[in-house]
């Protein structure tokens, strides 16, 4: 006994040149394409069975699943191809009405078809299909300018006759016309009147919330810093809370951003949660535009250092020029002697000047009895904004 051969399933391939139902049939019978277009025509010849077979297996025969690595989409332009034909027919209206009114001139009717066969489609079918869903708005604009001319056509020709039926029919044409040529732009402006709305709900409901933190939340926060006392673990958390709360209401800035301002934040915040230290971070200028992986980690590591050694208040100072970038991060701890560091320490040495160094830029390292300074320079063209990502080290 024969075993039975196991035939692909029945489903429409993504990439088609109408519906795909001609593909999927012939895939699954184990026969050219061609062929069963030509039976599907043939079909249409009697009494329009192939017509309606089509359009029944179009409706419910799937497609295939979205993670094969066909890219899908419709290779005829269906919309398009409609308004040439729709044009085609609007012409012979145009030229029959120039020699004889008629109250429906000749090509009219089937023009105003295949016109809202073109705009369903654009609205139903192109929106979805990468390949056509740019040209869709163009392709609709000109099937409804096409109905307004056939509505007027219509309506001429019904005047010049006193037929009232076919002068109704114009002026529905005509209102079906304007209607697709403004009713998606007045829908358009309504959605965007309704999200500015809310958008400005929303940013009153934010300002309320800022309030009503900033005489309750934040100045309990700054209360349990200044009886806690700056080294104590109770005064860290606070404090970090405290900057991120303020962030969050007045800066609105993203905790993991790319910019150079955020990123010295966030550093500050981290450090402060570790160690027995206050960071303060004030940027001049456009630091908040500027990112660069080297400034970013050169500034981390000064402030590890002032953190682990020297603790108590530490200053961050960040400004941005026209010419050039500056940090300069200080504390006032002990104190060393940089040229004292042993060759093994590389921390001031690779991840500081040589950093910078590779870079582009500088750093300057300077220590005494009042505390320790970094200075990091960097030129603005060996930076990035922060829509480029984040600048890499040379």
């Amino acid at each position: 006994m024969t075993a039975a051969v196991a035939r692909p399933p029945l489903v429409r391939p993504r990439e088609v040149l109408l519906g795909g139902v001609s593909a999927g049939v012939a895939r699954h019978l184990g026969i050219p394409p061609a062929g069963a277009r030509f039976a599907f025509l043939g079909l249409a010849l009697v009494a329009g069975v192939g017509v309606l077979l089509y359009l029944w297996l179009w409706a419910f025969v799937p497609r295939e699943d979205a993670g094969t690595d066909a890219p899908g989409g419709r290779v005829v332009p269906v919309g398009a191809v409609l308004l040439v034909a729709s044009t085609a027919f609007a012409i012979i209206g145009v030229v029959t009405t120039w020699f004889a009114f008629y109250p429906v001139p000749p090509g009219i009717l089937e023009s105003t078809v295949l016109s809202v066969g073109a705009i369903a489609w654009t609205l139903f079918a192109d929106r979805h299909d990468p390949r056509h869903a740019r040209s869709a708005p163009v392709v609709r604009a000109f099937a409804a300018t096409l109905l307004i001319v056939e509505g007027g056509l219509v309506f001429a020709g019904a005047l010049s006759r006193g037929l009232p039926m076919p002068a109704v029919l114009g002026v529905l044409l005509v209102l079906i016309g304007v209607a697709v040529l403004f009713i998606p732009r007045l829908i358009t402006l309504w959605s965007e009147l309704g999200a500015e709305r809310t958008a400005r709900a929303r940013e009153e409901q934010r300002a309320e919330i800022a309030a009503h933190l900033h005489d309750s939340v934040l100045q309990t926060l700054a209360i349990i810093q200044n009886r806690a006392g700056t080294g104590t673990e109770i005064a860290r958390i606070a404090r970090a809370q405290e900057r991120e709360l303020r962030d969050w209401l007045f800066a609105g800035s993203d905790p993991f951003a790319d910019d150079l301002a955020t990123e010295l934040r966030t550093i500050a915040r981290e450090l402060e949660l570790e160690h027995a230290v206050r960071i303060e971070v004030v940027t001049v200028g456009d630091v908040g535009e500027v990112a660069s992986a080297a400034l970013a980690g050169a500034a981390r590591e000064a402030l590890v250092n002032a953190a682990r050694h020297a603790g108590g208040e530490v200053a961050v100072y960040a400004e941005a020029t026209p010419e050039s970038v500056e940090v300069f991060v200080r504390d006032r701890g002990a104190g060393f002697d940089p040229d004292a560091v042993p060759d093994g320490r590389l921390g001031i040495r690779e991840s500081i000047v040589g950093r910078m160094a590779r870079a582009g830029g500088s750093a300057v390292v300077t220590s005494g009895a009042d505390g320790t300074e970094v200075q990091l320079r960097l030129p603005r063209r060996a930076t990035s904004a922060p829509a480029s990502g984040k600048g890499a080290e040379a």
